[in-house]
C-alpha cells in the first residue's frame, strides 16, 4: 500500500470506530482485528502503519469527531508529513478542500475534561493519560521468582515486587514461559492494587467483581495456594475466560461465581459476614486506562457516569455484607474522577459506619483523600484509586 492509500485506509476505519462509540459498538482494537483479517493484502508493515495512524488520530481528538476524514486532518495539524498524502491519488484521501475543519484537540470531551480538572488531573497529568502504555508482567511465584527469571528479551524491574516492564507490543504470549503459567500480563498499577489486599495464606477472600481473573490470579499467588478465594462477576464469558488463566497458572484455590445483575447477593448468601477480605474492583469509567482505549473518551457520557456511580455504591453495600468482623474491603477503580474514587469511599464510609478507613502503604502513588492514588504521570502505571475499609 502507498502511504496515502494508508492513510485513506486508516480515515475509514475511523468511520467505522466513531460510530462505534457512538452506538457503543466494538471497541478500536477489535474493529481493526476485523479488518486485518478480511483484508489479507495488507502486509505487516501495512497493518503496523495503519494501525499507529488509527491511534494517533484518536488520541489528537478531543471530543468525538464529526468523521474520519475530520480526526485525521486532526492529525495533520500536529504531524506535518501527514497533509501531503491527502493528494487526491489513487487509493489516496481527496485533496484538502479550503476552509475545511479538523476535528477539535484536547483531552477528552469538555464536560469530562472539567470532571477531570476538579480532580486535579489537567495540565501534564491529563496529558499523560493519552501517551502510550508499555507493556507489564506480573512473576506468577506459584512457578517462578522475579530474581531468578530468565526471559527472551530483558525486562525492567516495577515498582510492583513481582512486577516487570517491557516495550509496547511485545509478543510474550508466544513465549514458553508465558505458555508455562509463569508470567502473566498485568498492569503495574493493577499489581499494587492486588499489593494493597495484602491477601495471606489460608484468608477467605471474595474477589467482587473478577473479570476475566488477572487480578484474581495475582491474590492466588500471594495466598501461596492455601485459603479460598472466590472469583465472582456478572459477566459469563468473561468469567469463563478464567479457568484455562487458572490451569496455567496453577491457581487452585479458585472457585468462580456467576451472579444475576440486581441479584448479586443471593448466589454469595452463604458467606455473609464469612470474608476475611472482599476486593471491590468496581465497573467504572476507566480514566485511568486510555492509554490503551483512547476511544473510551468517546464512549462515555453523564448518564453512563451516574449509572457508574449507582452501581459502584451498590457494589459496596454488597462487600460490607460479606465482610467478618476484623475483616477489610478494598476498594479500586481504575478512573481518576473523584466522584467514583475519593469522594464513593467517603461516601460508603459515611453511609456504612462500622467501617473505618484503614491506612496501607504502596511502593508508589500518593493520597488521595481516603486512599491512595496512581496515575501515569507520576507512576507510569494505569491511573487507580485504591482505598481499604477496616469492619473493627
Amino acid at each position: 500500500m502507498t502511504p496515502a492509500a494508508r492513510v485513506q485506509t486508516s480515515i475509514e476505519l475511523l468511520d467505522t470506530i466513531i460510530e462505534a462509540a457512538r452506538t457503543k459498538g466494538a471497541p478500536a482494537d477489535r474493529i481493526l482485528a476485523e479488518w486485518f483479517r478480511n483484508n489479507r493484502f495488507a502486509g505487516s508493515k501495512d497493518r503496523r502503519a495503519i494501525r499507529e495512524l488509527v491511534y494517533a488520530a484518536i488520541r489528537a481528538c478531543g471530543p468525538v469527531p464529526a468523521n474520519g476524514r475530520a480526526a485525521m486532518l486532526r492529525l495533520a495539524e500536529t504531524d506535518e508529513s501527514i497533509a501531503p498524502l491527502f493528494d487526491g491519488s489513487n487509493y489516496g484521501p481527496a485533496a484538502i478542500g479550503d476552509g475545511e475543519e479538523a476535528a477539535e484537540g484536547g483531552i477528552a470531551p469538555v464536560w469530562l475534561s472539567e470532571k477531570l480538572a476538579a480532580s486535579d488531573i489537567e495540565g501534564a497529568e491529563a496529558d499523560a493519560l493519552l501517551g502510550r502504555a508499555p507493556l507489564d508482567l506480573r512473576v506468577n511465584t506459584l512457578k517462578a521468582e522475579r530474581a531468578t527469571l530468565t526471559l527472551p528479551l530483558e525486562a525492567e524491574h516495577t515498582a510492583a515486587p513481582h512486577g516487570l516492564r517491557l516495550e509496547a507490543g511485545t509478543q510474550v504470549e508466544q513465549w514458553p514461559e508465558w505458555r508455562e503459567g509463569k508470567v502473566e500480563v498485568q498492569d503495574t498499577g493493577s499489581q499494587l492494587a492486588c499489593l494493597a489486599v495484602n491477601a495471606q495464606p489460608g484468608e477467605t477472600i471474595i474477589d467482587l467483581c473478577a473479570g476475566g481473573g488477572g487480578k484474581t490470579l495475582a491474590l492466588a499467588a500471594a495466598m501461596d495456594n492455601l485459603g479460598r478465594l472466590i472469583a465472582s462477576d456478572t459477566d459469563r464469558g468473561r468469567l469463563s475466560r478464567l479457568a484455562p488463566r487458572t490451569e496455567r497458572a496453577g491457581a487452585t484455590i479458585i472457585e468462580t461465581r456467576l451472579l444475576d445483575p440486581k441479584r448479586e447477593f443471593e448466589a454469595l448468601a452463604d458467606l455473609e459476614g464469612q470474608a476475611d477480605a472482599v476486593m471491590v474492583d468496581a465497573p467504572c469509567s476507566g480514566t485511568g486506562t486510555w492509554r490503551r482505549n483512547p476511544e473510551a473518551r468517546w464512549r462515555l457520557d453523564e448518564a453512563e457516569l451516574a449509572r457508574l456511580t449507582t452501581l459502584q455504591a451498590e457494589l459496596l453495600d454488597l462487600a460490607a455484607r460479606l465482610v467478618k468482623p476484623g475483616g477489610r474491603i478494598i476498594y479500586v477503580t481504575c478512573s481518576l474522577l473523584d466522584e467514583e474514587g475519593s469522594g464513593q469511599f467517603s461516601t460508603f464510609l459515611d453511609r456504612v459506619n462500622i467501617f473505618e478507613a484503614q491506612d496501607f502503604s504502596l511502593p508508589a502513588g500518593r493520597k488521595r483523600g481516603n486512599g491512595m492514588r496512581l496515575t501515569p504521570y507520576h507512576d507510569g502505571t494505569d491511573g487507580f484509586f485504591i482505598a481499604c475499609a477496616a469492619r473493627p
